[in-house]
């Protein structure tokens, strides 16, 4: 046994030549900092220190290594290449051309290409931030959040839109899943006229999806999953090919039309037209709540922190999304132009239009790749809930979760998300809502972050601009947001409640 000698604040510091923080921030990190030093009785030359949950060094404190997002540090930017990719390329990109039918191909053009810079430009402030200080690092948004903003204001800011962005991500997993298990057994039994079974019904579909997700979630840890990461990178990057060649190969409806707007509209729903899609262009690129805990399965140390490996991972996996994002919404908005339905984007454009003459295998195929994309991207985006609930655990407890404790969590969540999904089925048409509210993780949060931490020359250029973007994201989510209750109060909302 060993008893606590003594609180030494040096051993956090960096060794090697490296920017420092400004006064005021390392007094903000100072107060963060409790590293324990202890000695063994039995032999006083051993000493081992632990650090509180709030910051990680190169040595995992203990309450870190239980945790499954930092219980493996073993990863490498092949890896993380993979988690960005499953997590990246979603069914949010299934809906740009939705927003192209609104913008028109100059200007949809260029706002998905401003949208993919700037949310790129915020990815990359996250990976530096990760680790600004040599031996203190941020593996948690939310973290991150507190350390910039402080306690109180961090988490009021960071909070929900990071439980939105990963609960909220699952329960619109299970709704799509769930409904597109029901899409491929009525592909393959030819809607029940070539099978003896009766399909089941949506609740049904969401519970087989959701028992199946939990399946998979028993993995571990975050790393332990870059298989089923990998899985759902091919299968994300194979339906948009297929769909993408398909849709070329098939050719466009003979009434097609690339109209903006109709002549009957007045200027305000007009406006909130070009906000919506400017809206599903910006919800389309998501992951934001992921980069820094993906950077935490890295390993680092004094001379090689994780900062090469996350660039290296984020620059290739960023080229992969930036050639399926782009080809889905130019070829998807030439195929199909304003046939596009809002609700299910390409799956469902090339579903109505195409369905019928193409076949059974084809279809079932493209079905079956979205659903595995569905499946793996639902772990990797429940791992940071995943991790919450056992830091709950191990805070109180003071010792790791055994792997039925693990387990039980892990149920306990796919219930809930089961639960949610049955109860608001219409989650998906709220997307603009609620999505707009949590904008600004993604374009302005980082901005603010990166100003707060590195202490840039007030009014300088960097300084500027990041306080420029910053400003910019958080007037554009508040215009989202308006637009998007306006259009909910126009149009209506079909509020199913537990009726899927």
């Amino acid at each position: 046994m060993g008893e606590m000698v003594e609180l030494d604040y040096k051993q956090v510091m960096p060794l090697s030549p490296s920017p420092s923080p400004s006064p005021s921030n390392t007094k903000t990190l100072e107060g963060l900092m409790e590293v324990i030093t202890i000695k063994d009785s039995t032999d006083p030359s051993k000493e081992s220190t632990t650090k509180s949950t709030n910051l990680q060094g190169h040595q995992q404190n203990l309450q870190e290594a239980w945790l499954p997002i930092t219980e493996s540090r073993n990863g490498n930017s092949i890896y993380a290449m993979f988690h960005l990719l499953c997590s990246g390329i979603g069914f949010q990109a299934l809906s740009i051309p939705v927003a192209f039918a609104t913008l028109g191909w100059a200007w949809g053009i260029i706002c998905l290409s401003l949208a993919f810079a700037w949310q790129l430009y915020t990815i990359f402030i996250l990976v530096q931030l990760h680790e600004l200080v040599p031996g203190i690092r941020y593996s948690r948004y939310l973290q991150l959040a507190i350390v910039s903003f402080g306690p109180k204001l961090g988490k009021l800011l960071a909070l929900f839109p990071v439980m939105y962005s990963s609960g909220g991500a699952c329960v619109l997993m299970i709704i799509n899943g769930g409904r597109t298990l029901d899409h491929l057994f009525k592909t393959i039994c030819d809607h029940e006229a070539t099978c003896h079974v009766q399909s089941l019904t949506s609740t049904e579909w969401f519970l087989v999806f959701t028992c199946v997700a939990i399946l998979v979630a028993q993995l571990p840890n975050l790393n332990s999953m870059v298989g089923v990461s990998l899985i759902g990178a091919i299968t994300a990057i194979g339906y948009c090919i297929l769909i993408l060649v398909l849709s070329i190969t098939k050719g466009r409806p003979i009434d097609i039309s690339y109209g903006q707007f109709d002549v009957a509209k007045s200027n305000i729903e007009k406006i909130s037209d070009i906000l919506n899609a400017l809206g599903i262009i910006a919800l389309a690129f998501r992951g934001h709540n992921l980069i820094l805990e993906i950077q935490g399965t890295l390993p680092s140390n004094q001379r090689h922190t994780s900062y090469k490996p996350m660039c290296a991972g984020v620059t290739i996996s960023y080229i992969v999304i930036a050639m399926c994002q782009f080809p889905l919404a130019i070829v998807g908005f030439w195929a199909y132009g304003n046939k596009i339905p809002f609700s299910g984007g390409l799956l469902s454009a090339f579903s109505q239009i195409h369905g019928a003459n193409t076949s059974k295998l084809i279809m079932g195929s493209i079905y079956l790749l979205v659903l595995v994309n569905y499946l793996c991207a639902f772990q990797v985006y429940a791992m940071p809930v995943f991790d919450n609930l056992e830091m709950r655990y191990t805070t109180k407890k003071k010792k790791p979760c055994p792997k039925w404790v693990r387990t039980c969590l892990r149920i306990f969540f796919g219930g809930l998300t089961f639960f949610v999904a049955v109860a608001v089925p219409f989650l998906g048409s709220l997307a603009l809502l609620i999505g707009g509210m949590v904008l600004p993780m993604t374009f302005a949060y980082p901005c603010f972050m990166w100003i707060a931490m590195k202490k840039p020359r007030p009014n300088g250029v960097v300084w500027s601009i990041n306080l420029g973007l910053g400003c910019l994201g958080i007037f554009f989510s508040v215009l989202i947001v308006i637009a998007a209750a306006r259009t909910l109060a126009d149009k209506g909302l079909n509020a199913n409640f537990f009726r899927p």
